[in-house]
């Protein structure tokens, strides 16, 4: 009789640590939640955070708004890329020839400005390159029309299971017609999965993963959002966004997305999306690097969801 008396006082002991476990860790999650809500109140910007981890813990803030993309489709646009690459077996150093009446003018292009007014044989790797790690706005059009057109990448996305998004405008009709760059738009939440899921699952060989992710760390825009306040030997692969500003001064769009890789080899995938923001652009950068960071460090002291 003491022996089972003893053995149910034990499960009883056992069921209220648990609780008050569970209880302590979802007031340590409110409070990464509160942290970041906290930081925002006051800023003239509508800001979403999505942080994903390769446990699947998550945390997210602001995520129900349609957040205008910019460049940051270049990512969807890539995968629909190599997922064409992949089922035809073409390879990176594949050659494709550019016309010159493609290097569109008076829009962000390192390519055009290489090879102005002239045609041009370029391979596929590099024109993925261009498009990622320089978010060259011709290379990114020119790989729409290879992919199959934008409509063809948003049906390809959505195949993959990601819902809440959208893309319907190719770099060239958003120049032309600059609010159109809503209709590109995401929330934070499947823009990590998509991360995570391109990361973790095999959507393609590897040789078309591991460039892929290489072209990422090579990303020479926006060294002051996600990057910003990281240790230097953080690993980031990430793709950025950014709009002009409207005839009021507003911003439609600053933006951040990818992968963080910590050096004792934590991960997670992180997206800060900035729109409707009056905020400078030095601050609506100081905005997304302070939210990394604010997340790197509690990822330094374990899960998201309980530190």
């Amino acid at each position: 009789m003491y022996e089972i008396n003893n053995m149910k006082l034990r499960y009883t002991l056992i069921g209220v640590l648990c609780f008050s476990i569970n209880i302590v860790l979802q007031a340590q999650q409110q409070t990464l939640e509160g942290k970041i809500a906290g930081f925002l109140k006051g800023k003239k910007a509508t800001v979403g955070v999505a942080v994903l981890t390769d446990k699947d813990e998550t945390i997210l803030h602001n995520n129900e708004v349609h957040y205008p993309l910019l460049s940051v489709f270049k990512f969807h646009v890539a995968l629909a890329v190599l997922d064409k690459m992949n089922r035809e077996k073409i390879p990176l150093k594949h050659i494709v020839h550019v016309k010159a009446s493609q290097l569109q003018p008076n829009t962000y292009s390192p390519l055009r400005q290489k090879h102005s007014g002239q045609d041009l044989d370029i391979s596929l790797g590099e024109l993925l390159q261009y498009s990622i790690s320089l978010s060259d706005n011709n290379a990114c059009d020119i790989l729409i029309e290879y992919a199959g057109g934008i409509g063809h990448i948003h049906q390809y996305i959505r195949k993959l299971g990601i819902n809440d998004f959208n893309l319907s405008e190719t770099e060239d009709s958003m120049h032309r017609n600059p609010p159109k760059a809503y209709y590109n738009w995401s929330t934070p939440s499947e823009m990590v999965r998509l991360l995570k899921m391109a990361d973790e699952k095999d959507l393609f060989a590897p040789v078309y993963r591991d460039f892929l992710w290489k072209t990422m760390t090579e990303t020479a825009t926006g060294s002051n959002k996600l990057k910003g306040l990281l240790p230097s030997n953080t690993v980031v692969g990430h793709k950025t966004g950014s709009s002009d500003r409207n005839l009021k001064g507003v911003k439609m769009a600053d933006n951040d997305a990818g992968v963080v890789i910590m050096p004792g080899g934590k991960k997670y995938y992180i997206a800060v999306f900035v729109t409707d923001s009056s905020e400078t652009d030095e601050e609506n950068a100081a905005i997304i690097a302070h939210i990394s960071r604010m997340v790197y460090d509690v990822r330094g002291q374990g899960d998201i969801t309980t530190t």
